[in-house]
């Protein structure tokens, strides 16, 4: 909480500067320049780590090989949160600032507004450095959409991951249980689960409360914004769903342990929803103990997470150029196919989300049913405070959720609908 409330007072702070006269969201359109005519060295500031930094590096490799006249050094700067704040607190001397950056696009909406960083849709439609148009850069429009900060295409997509449902396909068999494909019948399984095993395997849990509590309001009709009431009947609702299933034992959370997949691989909890980008990590945890199952989200939208890639406005010409590129490059069907294999994130370019090669690898099971989980996708809008108040939404719902069983949930939403609020208000 500390970091966000540094990150917080950074964004006054930013703002502040911003309205002292560097704004220029009014500038016209990006000239591009089409040529790199002399060696360009750009700079990356990112939150990659483990397979997906040696993936990244790997990448940036390649691409340099392709072309010999752009360096890319890559500059590791711990997570999302931290290249937020590293950003809002270099806003003062822009000429420090990197030449892109990785990020959610509420987390860059302070230099955006404030006309710090590039559109770019002139270098997407610019023919020789681009793609000649949007449609032609094959790159998802929901993900494109989810990249603009006020309709304005700052950020480029890059390693996007969606919610999947992890199942216990041994277990499923041994109860004869049916794969849920909505909520209530993820209910349904998970108290029959509970019931069969002698109240000894929990039936369900959700990794990611934010995301759980945004899908479920819109799965209400509600966007995840400043209007809901999170004491209204909307909310109450997804929250009651949840709460509801502690209280009888079907339902988990995560907790201090922050993710299912330990309780999972030893077979505590039978089925959870979680990032795709992690099944690595669930079919390593399992070790073969038993067989596992991926399929789509059991609700009707389902909002990708991951992260985009922002170009600043103090780069030269040249860097701008090599930048796109580089971002170009990174979208790029084979390179997505490759990114995605590697990591678990899921592709961004549409021939790479249903090329043969990515849907049927036997690596990992997602690959051949995101394209279904990525039907109906839902970004949360990128407003000053969407992102900061969407993180808070995790604690906000764990106080509720984890004291279900002792105090009256109304009471816990009514308290948590003040900081909720607040949040918003900051």
């Amino acid at each position: 909480m500390k970091l966000f409330k540094t990150t917080a007072i950074l964004s006054v702070a930013a703002a502040g500067l911003l309205l002292a006269g560097c704004s220029n969201n009014n500038q016209k359109a990006e000239k591009v320049q089409t040529k790199i005519s002399k060696t360009t060295t750009i700079t990356f500031w990112n939150a990659m780590v483990g397979p997906s930094q040696t993936k990244l590096e790997s990448l940036t490799k390649q691409f340099e090989k392709e072309n010999p006249k752009i360096k890319v050094k890559l500059q590791y700067q711990g997570t999302y949160e931290d290249i937020r704040s590293k950003v809002l607190n270099t806003l003062q001397s822009p000429n420090n600032l990197p030449t892109i950056a990785q990020g959610y696009a509420g987390y860059f909406y302070t230099p955006a507004v404030g006309g710090y960083l590039v559109d770019l849709k002139p270098y997407i439609e610019n023919s020789t450095v681009g793609w000649g148009s949007v449609k032609n850069s094959k790159i998802l429009p929901d993900l494109l959409k989810g990249a603009q900060v006020k309709g304005v295409q700052y950020g480029m997509p890059f390693n996007k991951s969606v919610e999947v449902l992890y199942y216990n396909k041994t277990l499923f068999n041994k109860y004869g249980v049916k794969v849920p494909k909505t909520m209530a019948q993820m209910k349904a399984a998970a108290e029959k689960i509970y019931k069969k095993s002698g109240k000894k395997v929990v039936g369900a849990g959700f990794d990611n409360l934010s995301a759980y509590y945004a899908n479920g309001m819109k799965d209400e009709g509600q966007n995840f914004d400043e209007k809901i009431d999170f004491n209204g009947a909307a909310s109450k609702k997804v929250i009651h769903y949840y709460a509801d299933g502690i209280k009888a034992g079907y339902f988990m959370i995560a907790g201090s342990q922050k993710y299912l997949s330990a309780p999972f691989a030893s077979q505590q909890v039978a089925m959870y929803v979680s990032s795709s980008a992690g099944e690595s990590f669930v079919k390593q945890g399992l070790k073969g103990k038993f067989s596992y199952g991926v399929t789509n989200r059991p609700s009707t939208y389902n909002m990708p997470r991951g992260a985009d890639l922002f170009m600043f406005k103090h780069a030269s010409a040249a860097q701008k150029t090599a930048a796109f590129k580089y971002m170009k490059f990174l979208a790029s069907k084979k390179s997505q196919i490759s990114w995605a294999k590697a990591t678990g994130y899921v592709p961004v370019n549409e021939d790479a989300l249903t090329d043969p090669s990515y849907t049927k690898t036997t690596e990992i099971k997602s690959p051949a049913i995101v394209q279904y989980s990525m039907k109906h996708l839902y970004n949360i809008p990128s407003s000053k405070n969407s992102e900061y108040t969407f993180r808070d939404v995790n604690a906000i719902l764990e106080n509720i959720l984890s004291q279900a069983k002792t105090k009256n949930v109304d009471s816990l939403i009514k308290a948590g609908k003040a900081k909720f609020d607040s949040d918003w208000k900051q």
